[in-house]
């Protein structure tokens, strides 16, 4: 039999308890993305003495394989005295990685804005935080968060890369029930649907959100206008 229903229903708890692995190292891996990402942009253009070193650093990250990163921090870093368990290695990685392209998704939101929005705050004698957190970056999330998507789907499609430092994630479960069953074509096609399955939830979400943010940013500036009229009006008089 090529489809064995009843093989399928059997191991799909399995696979269900594994994919919450997956799950998770995607959920924390992209935290770690998201939030160093743009840690990187801020420091790249806040502090430009650092500009050149991080942008050697990201080139590095997004230069070399992400396996060949996975392996470094599971393999190398105990020589140095840095012992990681499998699933903190996995995600680190992931997250390093990703947080490098991250940061230029970032970057160019930032690069976005008016110059006169950071002439402004020079003006008004704001600090870089203060600019950065409450002028800067609230502006140049909502037209990124495609963006950041895109890779919150592609982070999620690489964590059967975890598999090859054996965490017991989808992937490397699903290899496991086939070499314990010789019986490949059931556990490897659930794999597949689940990560289809849940790349098109992720996109559905994703789209939801940028509406949402997207609203927003439009009655935000339709109130400004209306502000702004008001008080040309009132000015006029």
């Amino acid at each position: 039999m090529i489809w064995d229903w009843g093989f399928a229903l059997e191991i799909l708890p399995v696979l269900a308890r594994a994919a919450i692995i997956s799950i998770e190292a995607t959920l924390i891996g992209f935290a770690l993305a998201a939030s160093l990402g743009l840690v990187l942009a801020v420091v790249r253009i806040a502090v430009p003495w650092t500009s050149w070193t991080i942008s050697v650093l990201v080139e590095l990250i997004r230069s070399t394989p992400l396996l060949i990163q996975i392996f470094f921090l599971y393999f190398v870093f105990p020589k140095f005295g840095v012992v990681l368990d499998a699933f903190t290695a996995g995600v680190l990685a992931i997250g390093i990685h990703y947080a490098a392209y991250c940061s230029e998704v970032y970057r160019a939101g930032f690069d976005n804005i008016h110059r006169g929005q950071w002439e402004a705050s020079i003006a008004l004698n704001l600090s870089s935080w203060t600019t950065f957190r409450d002028i800067i970056i609230p502006q140049a999330i909502p037209p990124i968060v495609p963006a950041l998507g895109n890779y919150l789907v592609a982070l999620f499609k690489e964590t059967p890369l975890l598999s090859a430092i054996a965490v017991m994630e989808l992937m490397q479960t699903a290899k496991i029930i086939g070499s314990e069953t010789f019986r490949y074509t059931e556990p490897i096609t659930l794999v597949g649907l689940f990560f289809l399955a849940m790349s098109l939830v992720s996109a559905a979400l994703i789209r939801s959100l940028e509406g949402l943010l997207n609203r927003r940013t439009t009655r935000s500036r339709n109130n400004r206008w209306s502000a702004s009229t008001m008080y040309r009006n009132a000015t006029a008089r």
